[in-house]
């Protein structure tokens, strides 16, 4: 085992630059490693994790408590496929007029209400545990005792520990008194006080959670809600809650960017073990003379081959240990972006991810190397120690031979005949360069697609300016100004094209079990996006909906929809469908006055002529009226922004691995050629043409790379795209998938060029200043 040792060491020591390269295609492969598991973990079904981790309930019905009892109730948790439940808890729906007391300090604007005027569902719980629905406390406190009241809403939610003491303020006069906020996975009720508090607010009805064995489909819920209903009295049920809603309203919202970010985590993990194995190979390969000399000296092919293994696993562990704890730490951050971006909370970053790195990328070098050294260990002595100081004589002759007839300079003729000696290292750095400008091209459509999509959701280019009433800081709600004056004052301010009013809340949607969110809209302008079908809203009791509403509840346009939030209901017709969304509905504003007579705006969305200044706007508003709080619309998407960020970083990891494996290529082909290097500059090349030489090899390869992997990047573009489209319920705009413009092609038509010279450069010209008595003198 020393013999083994001494030879390993020495080989260490002797080949630094070729250790060098080893330990650093390591590091680096391992850092990308640990950030695409992490990222495959954090991306890979978000919704599905969450609903395990809190338990989430599979149906939430909601009983009428006048004609079922609670005893009678808890007799369903033992109904057949019954697994688990939570209940009886008392609810009530209540009226909220909105929030007081709630200002961020440090904001020029008001902050985003979390609590939407309108109906709200409250249930009485005496915690946020349980067997069902466990609930995620993300800030504040339970609610201890009466007037107190714990608010849903989702971790990403831009809300702060400000909140909490503002109160919630129902319509009958009461303020709920806010202590905590809680995310219920399947949004089983809109806030929860305790069992106490529950009957101020005079609840008539009561709730049910259960889980079962099996509800993978709706009709599987179907049947399960109709044994757990089996016997109660005629009209006992009032709604049922389903999971899958909630699933498919959080699968829409980040339906785009999960695919996205798993493609990248995959093709990241592909580059990295790639380069890794075209490394190694080339390592001990390169190695042959070496192997020769030690069979000469007596050491037997066990031995080494065990030197090979221990020479190539010394900097190949230092630089995954080193990658693994610096991907580790680039994670982290990393995550957070992609706990914005999807919607999850204190996302960790999960200790398998370096443990499958570290298992993997090690059993990758060690198979790779094994693999390598038991080719060799079967040579000969004399023939090892040939076939490691040039290719066999026949390899590539012929096609060095018929680039030499042509006109081309002799440096650009010999490099481009240099790929074909090693047909097996030229097809892994091929491949390599070819994973390279994929990636990149693949990545750069992604991106762009990602940020129309972003740019789209949050209205970009619809609209330049988003106005909001106040909020007052102190005491009860200041009262609404009046929509018709204030979408007024707007449209007269200097700059203003269109302005329309909005107002989101929810409403019962009469026949069905469920309420939905409307955006009731003053104006006769689309300021959202492109409608895909049908038209915009031209006339009364009309509206818009997304395709995923469509799909849930079974209409299509020209359907009618009876709305009521209490008052007289309103029937709509559908006219038109827009391009993305699964749940909110748009409709016209006289509607918002029948259902609900004396409410007012709070959104407006501003319009600019072309040419107007926003910074203009933005200060003529503040000074026609305080109260008002405009913004610009600038925000960026959530989700784009985590789109961006891992395509920026994977582009950039990825094409420097490709350009090592480019590196190690030329080195290798240097180390092998160091005789023929001395021959041509004893005959007269320059440096200069060595140079030369070395970077047209892999040039070469560049160029045929970038013919393959720009295609296929286009083609693999469209597939994910088209992929989730069809699984997110989005109806794009043509521009979104068709972002190739020429520029864009002709950039990227440099791609595998660029990768393949940044490698080819450097290595080159450290084999162009070697001198002749240095290279010929080991002959």
């Amino acid at each position: 085992m020393s013999a083994v040792w001494l030879a390993a060491r020495a080989a260490v020591r002797r080949r630094r630059l070729q250790t060098a390269v080893i330990g650093l295609v390591v590091f680096i492969s391992a850092a990308t490693m640990v950030i695409a598991l992490s990222l495959l973990g954090a991306s890979a079904n978000p919704f599905g994790r969450a609903f395990a981790g809190q338990d989430g309930a599979h149906l939430a019905v909601t009983f009428d408590s006048a004609r079922v009892s609670n005893a009678r109730l808890e007799q369903t948790t033992r109904r057949p496929g019954v697994t688990a439940a939570a209940g009886p808890f008392a609810a009530a729906v209540v009226n909220a007029t909105g929030v007081s007391g709630y200002h961020a300090k440090g904001l020029d604007t008001a902050p985003p209400n979390p609590v939407q005027p309108g109906p709200l569902t409250v249930v009485g719980r005496p915690g946020p545990g349980g067997s069902v629905d466990h609930l995620n406390l993300w800030l504040g406190h339970w609610a201890t005792g009466p007037g107190q009241i714990v608010v849903d809403l989702p971790p990403n939610y831009p809300v702060s520990a400000q909140f909490l003491g503002s109160s919630v303020d129902l319509s009958g006069g009461q303020a709920l008194t806010v202590v905590g906020v809680a995310d219920s996975v399947t949004q089983s009720a809109g806030a929860w006080v305790t069992p106490a508090g529950i009957a101020a607010l005079h609840p008539d009805a009561t709730q049910m959670l259960y889980r079962f064995a099996s509800a993978a489909t709706a009709a599987d819920l179907g049947s399960d809600l109709a044994t757990v209903t089996s016997g109660l009295p005629h009209g006992a049920l009032v709604s049922s809650q389903s999971y899958l809603t909630a699933e498919q309203g959080y699968t829409s919202g980040v339906g785009l960017y999960v695919p996205i970010l798993l493609t990248f985590a995959i093709l990241g993990l592909a580059v990295a073990v790639l380069i890794v194995a075209n490394v190694i190979s080339g390592a001990v390969v390169s190695g042959y003379r070496h192997i020769g000399i030690l069979k000469a000296t007596g050491y037997t092919p066990n031995q080494v081959t065990a030197v090979y293994l221990v020479m190539i696993g010394i900097p190949a562990l230092i630089g995954c240990v080193l990658g693994v704890a610096v991907g580790t730490v680039l994670a982290i951050p990393f995550a957070s972006i992609a706990e914005q971006g999807l919607g999850v909370r204190n996302s960790v970053i999960s200790p398998s991810a370096d443990v499958i790195t570290l298992a993997g990328l090690l059993a990758v070098v060690a198979a790779t190397a094994l693999g390598a050294a038991l080719r060799a260990r079967r040579l000969p002595a004399a023939r090892a120690i040939s076939a490691g100081s040039a290719p066999a004589a026949g390899r590539g002759l012929r096609t060095q031979r018929l680039l030499a007839g042509t006109r081309l300079p002799r440096a650009v003729s010999l490099g481009l005949g240099l790929p074909f000696a090693r047909p097996a290292r030229t097809a892994l750095t091929l491949a390599a360069v070819v994973l390279g400008v994929l990636t990149v091209t693949m990545c750069t459509g992604l991106t762009s697609t990602a940020i129309s999509y972003g740019n789209l959701e949050e209205g970009h280019g619809a609209h330049q300016v988003t106005v909001t009433t106040s909020q007052n800081p102190q005491g009860p709600a200041a009262p609404a100004p009046s929509t018709a004056a204030t979408q007024a004052l707007l449209q007269s301010l200097p700059g203003a094209a269109h302005v329309n009013a909005s107002r989101e809340t929810s409403a019962r949607l009469v026949g069905s079990t469920q309420s939905i969110f409307v955006n009731f809209v003053r104006g006769t302008t689309n300021l959202g996006g492109p409608i895909v079908r049908g038209h915009w809203i031209d006339g009364p009791d009309q509206a818009v909906a997304p395709p995923g509403f469509l799909h849930k509840q079974d209409v299509t346009l020209g359907s009618h929809l009876t709305l009521d939030m209490g008052g007289e209901p309103v029937t709509l017709t559908i006219v038109g469908e827009t391009w993305a969304g699964s749940s909110t509905i748009t409709a016209d504003w006289p509607a918002l006055t029948t259902l609900a007579p004396g409410q007012q705006a709070n959104t407006y969305a501003v319009q600019l002529t072309s040419g107007a200044s926003v910074s203009a706007y933005l200060a003529a508003v503040h000074q026609a009226d305080p109260g008002l709080n405009p913004a610009p619309n600038n925000k960026i998407n959530a989700g784009t922004a985590l789109v961006a960020t891992s395509a920026t970083l994977f582009t950039v990891l990825l094409a420097v691995v490709a350009a090592l494996g480019v590196f190690n290529t030329v080195v290798l082909s240097t180390r092998e050629r160091r005789r023929d290097l001395g021959m041509l500059k004893s005959i007269g090349m320059t440096p200069r043409e060595v140079t030369g030489m070395m970077v047209v090899s892999m040039a070469e390869l560049g160029v045929l790379g970038t013919l393959i992997g720009l295609p296929l990047g286009i083609v693999a573009h469209r597939l994910v795209i088209s992929a989730i489209t069809h699984a997110s319920y989005i109806i794009p705009p043509a521009y979104m998938i068709n972002v190739w413009s020429a520029a864009l092609v002709a950039a990227l038509a440099f791609s595998g060029l660029v990768i393949a010279i940044l490698g080819a450069f450097f290595p080159a010209r450290s084999a162009a200043r070697l001198t002749i008595a240095t290279v010929l003198h080991n002959e």
